[in-house]
């Protein structure tokens, strides 16, 4: 499959994502979104995906919206314009953030507006030490999107998410941490070699698990002790059910190292 704004490879069990609009600072176009959903659906039903590791190409990981695109459009037609492309962007994240196989992203210089929207919807985030971090959608007169209105009071809470979209204070890589927008910071010459080797851990988990553990953290966040309770039952006993957790089981018994397959 090819694509205009994006890379994918996969190899070994790690899907490379990497946003490839490095003369446009990775802002977010049609074309982009379009590819994002394209590659996520394409992921969905690859088999031996375990994990996912999202990076960009060029100095800026995400710089928003592609709000050039959007002053070429007839003011009467942008309504539209951005209805189609934020569809796809949340086709696009909806599809990742459902897989077993969990998302890393890699950040490195500024991650603006959908950019941030990304990053708050990745299951762990690896950034450099100069990495920036911004909502800046209402600074140019227009409201978050790209799942942030899900994803980012989760990650950071709702008084501090108020904070980012109304003010558009500007994070940095040392205070999304301390917020929880990032899980570790490293130096920048440092980031993908750290991210990858995350994801390269993730991808030789048991991927059931994985994805069950997610879908049962995300979905706990909102819901109440007793359905939380019924919801772990249900998962640790599908899991069970796997090669993966009867090796598991078995190595730890033997005290050796696990070998996961993903099955």
């Amino acid at each position: 499959m090819s694509y205009e704004t994006i890379t994918l490879e996969v190899e070994d069990g790690l899907a490379h994502l990497t946003l490839n609009r490095p003369e446009a600072a990775n802002a977010l176009n049609p074309a982009m979104a379009s590819d994002l959903r394209r590659a996520a659906v394409h992921l969905a039903h690859a088999p031996g995906v375990r994990a996912i590791l999202l990076t960009a190409a060029g100095r800026v990981f995400c710089g928003g919206g592609d709000l050039g695109a959007f002053a070429q459009v007839d003011a009467s037609e942008l309504p539209a314009f951005i209805d189609d492309l934020t569809i796809d962007l949340h086709a696009a994240v909806a599809r990742l953030s459902r897989l077993e196989a969990p998302l890393v992203a890699a950040v490195t210089g500024s991650a603006g507006g959908a950019g941030m929207s990304l990053v708050a919807a990745c299951d762990l985030v690896v950034a450099g030490e100069s990495a920036r971090f911004t909502m800046g959608y209402t600074k140019a007169g227009l409201v978050p999107d790209g799942t942030s209105s899900f994803y980012l009071a989760r990650v950071v809470g709702l008084r501090r998410a108020m904070d980012l979209v109304l003010t558009n204070r500007t994070l940095s890589a040392a205070e999304a941490e301390s917020w929880g927008l990032v899980n570790r910071v490293v130096p920048d010459d440092r980031v993908i070699a750290e991210a990858t080797a995350l994801a390269r851990q993730l991808a030789s988990g048991p991927t059931r698990a994985l994805g069950l553990a997610k879908r049962v953290l995300y979905e706990g966040a909102n819901s109440s002790l007793e359905a939380a309770m019924e919801r772990e039952s249900a998962a640790i006993s599908s899991a069970a059910t796997s090669e993966d957790a009867r090796e598991g089981i078995a190595a730890f018994l033997a005290k050796r190292a696990a070998v996961f397959t993903g099955r």
